[in-house]
């Protein structure tokens, strides 16, 4: 249940694979060591020009913002250059102050760039925890955020949903903390299961990374979803599924084919070719301005099953299969209505 795999424990693997084994943090390591090597770079400064004032010599003019600037550097280092936290920060790592700053970026996203339609969200629960079930579009997880935006605006930011982020992408560099702080958790079935126990609303994309490696040619096609996690997860908690149909974002980072042999070279499961990566660069990671649309089905209730009735393969097969047809629908009743691509 996430973008790179189902909620099921036997796709938890890459995340796995690579988390060492003493429990250390490799960012954490990193950090600590750049902030030993700034410390030596502060003290080598003041022991230089410490030596030639004792000599006689005029302290050259700045020395002070030199070593002011590294020391500076040396108490961000942990951090990896990350902004101070503002201490409301949840157990899952979204941080209101960051929702705030980039608030106006992802309307400006959603009202004026991709010029979001959204339809059905009327139909929502008014309480208890959700379980949003929608196509997965693209490589980068804009889908997800701006599912996430539009509910907490169109009802509450108390109600902002969690979305799940593949193990591939919460892994890379410098990209976990961003992510979570904005509402991204690890897709796995125990981070899915206790935000939905403690209340929270989740968006899942069952397709997995089949879903997210789509080429352009097979755009809105939805995929197998995985083994049922996500129908087995809601059945077990007892909460609604609330199907989504998202339109237009296949367009933003269209993949007209994936260079695999290369990727298995550098550990990745493929490089994703569009028009503008990696032709352009960094340039390319930046999402192309298609007509949106975001449409909320009536939530399939499983309360009046029980829990139990999860670990019934047949039903749990049933529901899942039922459960794609029913976004698979709702997609190309959209595509077939829609003016254009670019609105």
């Amino acid at each position: 249940m996430g973008e790179g795999s189902d909620i099921d424990p036997a796709d938890e693997t890459a995340s796995t694979r690579r988390r060492r084994p003493d429990g250390e943090d490799p960012d954490q390591e990193f950090g600590d060591l750049l902030s030993g090597a700034l410390l030596d770079l502060r003290q080598a400064i003041h022991s230089r020009f410490d030596s030639e004032t004792a000599a006689g010599s005029a302290r050259v003019k700045g020395t002070a913002d030199w070593v002011a600037l590294v020391e500076e550097l040396r108490r961000r280092a942990p951090a990896l250059g990350m902004a101070e936290r503002s201490g409301h920060v949840d157990d899952f790592g979204l941080d209101e102050q960051t929702i705030r700053h980039v608030r106006p970026m992802l309307e400006y996203l959603r009202s004026h760039y991709w010029r979001v339609d959204v339809a059905g969200i009327e139909q929502l629960p008014t309480e208890g925890p959700v379980l949003f079930v929608a196509n997965r579009s693209g490589i980068l997880p804009y889908d997800g955020l701006m599912i996430s935006h539009v509910v907490a605006e169109s009802i509450s930011e108390r109600r902002r949903p969690r979305f799940l982020v593949a193990d591939w992408l919460i892994t890379l560099p410098f990209v976990q903390p961003y992510l979570a702080r904005l509402g991204g958790v690890r897709a796995c079935r125990e981070n899915a299961d206790r935000l939905l126990r403690t209340g929270r609303w989740v968006v899942a994309f069952p397709e997995g990374l089949k879903g997210a490696g789509k080429v352009f040619r097979q755009r809105y096609r939805l995929k197998r979803f995985g083994r049922g996690g996500v129908v087995r997860v809601a059945i077990e908690a007892r909460i609604p599924m609330v199907p989504v149909a998202v339109i237009g974002a296949e367009e933003a980072h269209p993949v007209l084919f994936k260079m695999e042999t290369l990727a298995r070279s550098v550990g990745a499961s493929f490089i994703p070719v569009t028009p503008t990566f990696p032709l352009l660069g960094p340039l390319g990671l930046l999402p192309l301005p298609s007509k949106w649309s975001i449409r909320f089905g009536a939530p399939i209730e499983t309360e009046h099953l029980g829990a139990k009735k999860a670990q019934d393969e047949l039903l749990v097969s049933r529901m899942t299969e039922e459960l794609r047809s029913e976004i698979q629908s709702m997609v190309d009743v959209d595509l077939h209505s829609r003016v254009g691509v670019w609105g």
